[in-house]
């Protein structure tokens, strides 16, 4: 596989996203619609989230078009004749996206994106971008508290062999480096996004070897750079004394970016032992790597232990974002035909009118209408990445939202980057947000009860 990832396509959607769209065309509701896709709160245990999706959000837009082909396979599965689904064929997106760059760190109850467009087209594009938006921006926020965690000490990915896909594998590496991760171990990835390939060895290459040291022997043979040995598949301690005694036999000296890897039992403990055993014998520079079912709270733990590790790989939990899977977002309308619209249901009322979330320093921010005066001290979130069904600039490289990213994790406040419960910064609301809301509301209302013009 060439590493890169596939772009989803029309048929990427749920059925009712067919049946509304073609019902839109059939009683020409194709007046300008605005969509606000946005996470209504936030996992538990978290503080913050980082924007993530867009690019592939950006390249799945641009190549949404429905064709015969597309028509047909609707056709089939609502189970009509094909000529019922003739209006739908030849439709593109041909509307304007406004989005948060990927990298920046938002709350929740902010538009993460908003997409304006005819109706017909605004609507089928739900499904698609909610999931893009969604895994990704729960993943990014998954492994940037694993950054946190680490203080400062890399971390590298090792997911690809648990994560619910290739497809999803790919983004785990992508996002990690998209908030600070020093490599992976998935070559597609380190190849598809420049990013650097890391890896050491298994229990079975061990195994496959009489003892463990005819194994730390071959290895280094095959792999005459600086190498890493795995040291725990029998007894911990005896095996780094004897990767320590490898190294020594080979000539690695200090500093060559040699290592040991940790991936079981105590690792705090078991990284004191082999710190001991690998300064006892002259390698003080050999580093510690440890590994195995790890995420932030387990590298918060160690490194609060004083754990002498300088690496830490996580796979699983992170990749899958095992603790927090999902997002509790939304993609809902916001206006359609210049007519500001909202959903009064409870607990899940939302606001009317197209956004902008106004940002003033430690991530102090205000969701306001997208046209209103920005508040002082403030500046607009949200971004204009697509007019006319095409993007306004090409993609940019992921160290650009490496760098968002590090810029808005040192205005994050303390409180919201502490990985045990965390207090997130909460956006307040504009006047003249608010303003519109009330209105509609009574507006929704009284249509709602009956009382006052249809």
């Amino acid at each position: 596989m060439s590493g890169q990832m596939t772009v989803p396509g029309a048929l990427t959607t749920d059925l009712y996203e067919v049946s509304m769209a073609l019902a839109y065309l059939r009683d020409d509701m194709t007046g300008e619609a605005t969509f606000s896709l946005f996470v209504r709160k936030l996992p538990p245990r978290r503080g913050f989230l980082v924007a993530a999706g867009l690019e592939s959000a950006l390249s799945y837009l641009e190549g949404l078009r429905i064709g015969s082909a597309e028509a047909a396979a609707f056709a089939e599965a609502l189970h009509r004749p094909v000529e019922d689904l003739e209006p739908l064929v030849g439709l593109e997106f041909t509307g304007e996206v406004r989005a948060v760059p990927e990298g920046r760190i938002v709350p929740a109850g902010e538009p993460l994106l908003e997409v304006t467009a005819p109706l017909p087209q605004a609507q089928l594009a739900e499904t698609a971008l909610l999931n893009l938006l969604s895994h990704q921006t729960a993943v990014a926020s998954k492994a940037a508290r694993c950054v946190l965690a680490a203080a400062g000490r890399p971390v590298v990915d090792f997911s690809l062999r648990r994560t619910q896909g290739i497809e999803a594998g790919l983004r785990a590496a992508r996002l990690g480096s998209l908030v600070g991760f020093a490599g992976t171990s998935n070559v597609a990835a380190a190849t598809a996004y420049g990013m650097p390939a890391v890896g050491t060895m298994a229990h079975s290459f061990v195994e496959a070897y009489e003892d463990e040291e005819a194994a730390f022997h071959a290895f280094a043979r095959a792999h005459p750079g600086p190498v890493t040995f795995l040291v725990d598949t029998y007894d911990t301690e005896r095996g780094v004394a004897t990767a320590a005694r490898v190294l020594r036999d080979l000539g690695h000296a200090p500093g060559t970016g040699c290592g040991i890897r940790l991936d079981s039992g105590d690792l705090g403990d078991l990284a004191v032992r082999a710190r001991r055993v690998l300064d006892g014998a002259g390698l003080p520079e050999v580093r510690i790597v440890a590994s195995g079912g790890l995420d932030e709270d387990g590298i918060d733990r160690l490194v609060r232990s004083g754990a002498p590790i300088d690496v830490y790989a996580v796979g699983t939990r992170v990749g899958v974002s095992a603790d927090a899977p999902y997002l509790d977002s939304a993609y809902k309308l916001v206006s359609y035909d210049g007519r500001p619209v909202m959903k009064l249901s409870a607990a899940k009322a939302t606001a009317p009118g197209a956004k902008q979330v106004f940002r003033g320093p430690g991530i102090a921010d205000t969701v306001g209408l997208w046209d209103e005066e920005p508040p002082p001290d403030t500046a607009p979130l949200l971004r204009t990445v697509m007019s006319g069904g095409h993007r306004v600039a090409g993609p940019a490289p992921l160290s650009v939202a490496r760098e968002r990213f590090e810029a808005d994790l040192a205005e994050l406040p303390e409180a919201a980057r502490r990985i045990d419960d965390p207090v997130p910064p909460e956006p307040v609301v504009s006047d003249a947000l608010t303003r519109l809301t009330d209105e509609v509301r009574r507006r929704v209302g009284r249509r709602a009860t009956g009382d006052g013009d249809p």
